[in-house]
């Protein structure tokens, strides 16, 4: 099972709207066959194993990280191909939350007289496809915040110099965890800043998927922007408050090849981040790594949408008049501050990396 969730891995950032899954055909001791969901979601890892097994795939074992799907969509059901298959016994390590799904799948694989166990590994069958069962769960995808910090979480100087406080092992991780995610999101002020490129610059690693999604209430952002110019590589996804902004501005974006996405204010007359997530959600995306700043990143805690943390540590420390990592909550009592369970620690050359999950 290990090898299949490993497998499934693989599509992370890239399968949206559909999970990230794998499937490994074990027979007589040995892998015969092998998958994982294409970019685009199509063809799901089952259908991929089962032509790579063969007619090796009758008689074989099926691990899956995700209970095969049931239904007719765009491609046959996973569960009847595997029936078809002559797959006499399958191990899931998770059930889909996907109504469609949602335990029809072992149902109709057990109906066809196929041995079915479920549950080996599903907790980090669950970790591993959060953002999709979030979406199912609450019509949004999961956030990501990401941070790249000093030891007294500060992310600049005074002046905003921040290149680099981590070092080059940190930055390329960095590049790794954009790719495995299906969009990146900044706000306006590092737009401003930094006028980043926001795509996965990592060999073989296509961008053609991967949204930049920029909120700019102000529409500041200009013709002349990294962003723009490389819409090329990568689509952009502008998001302004609706109705601020006459069709005279918003055509020459959306002329230039981006996506405006208009939402609507909330009572601090910003862009309210709660229904851009349900929009993003309706959009289909999955995962959504925010790189924005201090200002962005307590707006997301504020509006409830960090579900995790990618921090960054810089064994450095810049002091009280640099820049926080994370603007004014207005928090008043500890019973009151945001909590994180840490998932893993790792070291990045200098740097460390931590990746923590929003306490419930």
């Amino acid at each position: 099972m290990r090898l299949a969730l490993s497998l499934g891995a693989r599509g992370l950032g890239n399968t949206w709207p559909n999970p990230a899954v794998g499937a490994v055909l074990v027979k007589d001791g040995r892998i015969v066959g092998r998958g994982w969901t294409a970019d685009g979601g199509r063809p799901h890892a089952e259908t991929t194993a089962i032509k790579n097994a063969g007619p090796d795939a009758k008689g074989a074992t099926a691990y899956v990280s995700l209970e095969p799907c049931s239904h007719q969509g765009e491609t046959p059901p996973c569960a009847e191909a595997l029936a078809d298959a002559g797959v006499t016994r399958v191990v899931v390590a998770i059930e889909d939350a996907d109504p469609r799904v949602s335990g029809s799948g072992i149902t109709y694989l057990n109906n066809r007289g196929i041995e079915v166990e479920h549950g080996l590994c599903e907790e980090t069958a669950r970790d591993a496809n959060q953002g999709f069962f979030t979406r199912v769960a609450l019509g949004r995808p999961a956030f990501t915040m990401k941070m790249a910090a000093t030891l007294d979480g500060r992310i600049a100087t005074q002046t905003g110099d921040s290149q680099w406080i981590t070092g080059i092992q940190a930055r390329a991780m960095a590049h790794q965890l954009r790719a495995r995610h299906d969009a990146v999101m900044i706000g306006s002020g590092t737009l401003a800043a930094d006028n980043p490129t926001l795509t996965a610059r990592l060999g073989g690693i296509g961008n053609a998927r991967r949204p930049r999604i920029v909120l700019d209430s102000r529409l500041r952002i200009g013709l002349d922007s990294n962003l723009v110019k490389s819409i090329v590589d990568a689509p952009l996804w502008v998001v302004t408050k609706a109705g601020a902004h006459g069709e005279g501005q918003l055509a020459p974006l959306r002329s230039a090849g981006a996506e405006v996405i208009e939402i609507a204010a909330g009572a601090d007359d910003q862009i309210d981040l709660t229904a851009l997530a349900a929009h993003l959600g309706g959009l289909g995306l999955t995962n959504v790594l925010v790189e924005g700043g201090g200002a962005l990143a307590a707006s997301m805690l504020r509006a409830d949408l960090v579900d995790r943390v990618a921090w960054f540590r810089a064994p450095a420390i810049l002091g009280g008049d640099a820049m926080p990592a994370i603007g004014a909550l207005g928090i008043q009592g500890i019973s009151e501050m945001f909590e994180f369970s840490r998932k893993s620690s790792m070291s990045a050359g200098p740097d460390g990396l931590d990746i923590l999950t929003r306490k419930i």
